[in-house]
């Protein structure tokens, strides 16, 4: 079936909404970037367009319930940067205003107990100013740490408070300052792994920190750190953040998500456990799961139960992520553990987000299922638990945990392949969902819609395989047209409703593209057996998805040329198309893609993915590696990308971040080598101070124009 979302958005928004200039005039800052004025010809989209969208982010509820407070990150191309500011509304999205206009990005915004003022971050330091109805009054300091504040988390009754800041790591050292013959000298020395991470040397340790919070300056001379003299993150890099700490009802325990691990043991580890710490007495006790991924912890709001998110199996980071609920009980200041139970043992799908009910006797949680993000709530019946579904498989859209329940309706966020992250409200009765905000309606109103359908693919094997296809707009199929195949990175992960600043679907239709993205073996949102079957097997039957899924789509009247994209893994499944397609593709795009297998295992940082994905499967240390006498090791080296250029015949373009420490930039260099020597035409595009992903603006403009010219030149 074929469904044009977007119309049907846009009749949905019948409601005249008041847009952002308040009542009162308000002075922006020097340097303020605001929302665009963008105009839409003819109704093209274009990265340009898609640069200009406002990003919505972190609603808080305000303590009467009856406000929400949210951020939105405008960007400007010409000055290369994007500003954060603060939003507010009623709770149904009526009376919006902006409470700020500075020049510098605010985040991590919450309210006062009694909601007269905002504290936020600005400047890696903790600001607070009055609400004076449309606007912040002035902001005062309230915070001195010299090594900066990358997030905080208030206790309930605000008289503490936990701050991320980090402290020198000393495994990897640089010249000492104290030497002025080497005051112009630069190096990085270690004598363990983990010397990086992600896209950073690893100089510094992120270390959580608890401070009163009632009126003094918080400063490290009234802080105290959760980990005393212990050597570890907390919380975990490269993404951890203030969701791996959750304080008590009662302000008087923290449960925390730790690795406790360094060096080498950290480089092939997933341990990572749930332990709660006595603000009183510095008691700390771990929640003795033994395994891999424990994270987000939430504690009940009557304090009797912790529910997190767990991975069974060490060094896989892709196992099921299930939902574990842990008794506790707290007399005094002394706590224990009871009984521990599995919610989702039944439950087919990957549990995300963790929200409980008020009345501590059920979880909110969001899952990806059938390719789409779905809400469930779980609730304890019988001596058990009972999971239902809230959102509708009808309704195309990627919905985020709840972030607060109003009455009989659970407010969220939601977005889909045709626009970003908005606020909604999601009846508890099965209704449809009701938009709160309208943050980017103005500019994308005047963007030509298009059809997206659902299909299902024959797989070799007989399987089928759910693809999304996006038709371009006004999509006539008496003509010819070009189509491109996305191959999913991870491998791992999930093509849904799911909306992108540089991987967006919607553009790429509205470039004249028929656009496929095919969930093959290893997607997440089909059961814990069609996920793991791509570990170990790179090269074998998820291949042959995207030539099944390739040749369906090529066998319509209306395709005339298919060209395969990718960036990580996606990157290595174009290198690995590349050299065995036999004329299925017309044109390759690889971004931070895996070339060489064998020198990605020796450059890479987190070493437990490519232990385990490589072929060791969990059997122990380097089980994964190029030396390993496993079979499915043996087997994974043996189909490397790289032994198969001498069979390359199709034009390549290879991206690659110079920053990219997971996948190392020498990766997109070899595979242009290999195309260059081999003939074949082909383009190398290095961005020196970029990672895994393609951050700046005018970066991320380059490498959309980039993208879309090459295939341009090869497709049209």
């Amino acid at each position: 079936m074929r469904i044009n979302h977007f119309g049907a958005i846009c009749c949905a928004i019948a409601i005249v909404f008041v847009t952002m200039s308040c009542n009162k005039k308000q002075d922006n800052e020097s340097g303020y970037i605001g929302a665009s004025d963008i105009t839409v010809t003819d109704g093209h989209m274009t990265p340009e367009v898609l640069l200009s969208l406002g990003r919505l982010s972190d609603p808080q509820v305000s303590p009467d319930g009856t406000k929400v407070l949210y951020g939105v990150s405008y960007t400007s191309i010409a000055d290369n940067r994007s500003c954060r500011n603060l939003f507010m509304s009623n709770i149904d999205g009526t009376d919006k205003v902006q409470l700020t206009r500075y020049a510098k990005s605010v985040s991590n915004a919450r309210w006062s107990l009694d909601g007269k003022e905002i504290y936020f971050l600005q400047g890696g330091q903790i600001w607070k100013a009055p609400l004076l109805g449309s606007k912040l009054g002035k902001k005062v300091q309230i915070s001195d740490v010299p090594a900066g504040i990358g997030e905080f988390k208030l206790s309930p009754d605000q008289s503490n408070i936990l701050y991320i800041s980090t402290i020198d790591n000393g495994s990897v050292q640089t010249p000492p300052e104290s030497d002025p013959l080497l005051a112009k000298a630069e190096a990085y020395a270690t004598e363990d792994l983990m010397y990086r991470h992600w896209d950073h040397w690893v100089t510094e340790t992120p270390r959580t920190y608890v401070a009163p919070f009632a009126g003094a300056m918080i400063t490290p001379d009234n802080s105290f750190d959760l980990l005393g003299d212990e050597p570890y993150e907390l919380p975990a890099e490269p993404f951890g953040g203030a969701e791996q700490l959750s304080w008590s009802p009662d302000g008087r325990f923290v449960a925390y998500s730790c690795r406790k691990a360094v060096g080498k043991e950290y480089a092939f580890s997933t341990d990572t456990e749930i332990y709660v710490y006595c603000i009183a007495t510095g008691e700390v006790k771990r929640i003795e799961m033994d395994g891999g991924y424990d994270t987000d912890p939430v504690w009940s709001p009557d304090g009797k139960h912790i529910a997190w998110l767990s991975m069974e199996r060490q060094g896989y980071e892709s196992d099921k992520s299930r939902i574990m609920v842990q008794e506790i009980s707290i007399d005094g200041n002394q706590f224990s553990f009871g009984e521990r139970c599995e919610l989702t043992a039944g439950f087919k799908y990957n549990a995300a987000g963790l929200v409980w009910t008020d009345d501590s006797k059920g979880l909110y949680f969001n899952a990806l299922s059938e390719g789409l993000q779905a809400i469930y709530r779980a609730d304890c019946a019988d001596g058990g638990w009972a999971i239902s579904r809230l959102t509708s498989d009808r309704l195309w859209y990627d919905f985020d945990s709840p972030w607060a329940v109003d009455g009989n309706t659970l407010l969220t966020s939601y977005c889909s392949m045709d626009f970003p992250n908005e606020l909604v409200a999601v009846p508890l009765d099965g209704g449809d969902p009701v938009r709160i905000t309208h943050e980017n309606d103005r500019i994308l109103e005047q963007v030509a819609s298009h059809e997206t359908e659902m299909r299902y693919v024959k797989t070799i094997d007989g399987k089928d395989m759910l693809t999304w296809v996006l038709y371009p707009p006004q999509f006539d199929p008496s003509r010819k047209y070009p189509a491109i195949e996305i191959c999913l990175g991870g491998p791992q992960g999930t093509l849904s409703q799911g909306w992108s600043y540089r991987w967006n679907y919607r553009l790429m239709c509205s470039q004249g593209y028929v656009v496929v993205l095919p969930n093959r073996r290893g997607t997440t949102a089909f059961g814990q057996e069609w996920c793991e079957q791509i570990s170990g097997d790179y090269s074998g039957l998820n291949i042959q998805d995207y030539l099944s899924a390739a040749r369906d789509i090529k066998a319509e009247p209306f395709i005339d040329k298919v060209a395969a994209c990718g960036a990580s893994y996606g990157g290595y499944s174009v290198y690995y198309l590349a050299g065995m397609h036999e004329k299925t593709f017309d044109c390759f795009i690889a971004h931070a893609g895996i070339f060489d297998e064998e020198a990605l295992y020796y450059t890479t940082e987190e070493m437990w993915f490519a232990d385990w994905d490589n072929g060791g499967l969990g059997r122990g240390y380097l089980s994964g590696s190029p030396w390993s006498k496993y079979p499915e090791a043996v087997r994974h080296y043996a189909h490397n990308p790289k032994l198969n250029v001498e069979k390359w015949d199709t034009p390549i373009l290879c991206f690659h971040g110079g920053m990219d420490f997971r996948i190392p930039y020498t990766q997109g260099m070899a595979a242009f080598n290999c195309a260059q020597m081999m003939g074949v035409p082909s383009k190398l595009v290095v961005f020196p101070e970029e990672n895994h992903w393609i951050l700046q603006p005018q970066n991320a403009l380059y490498w959309h124009r980039t993208y879309f010219d090459w295939l341009d030149r090869w497709m049209k």
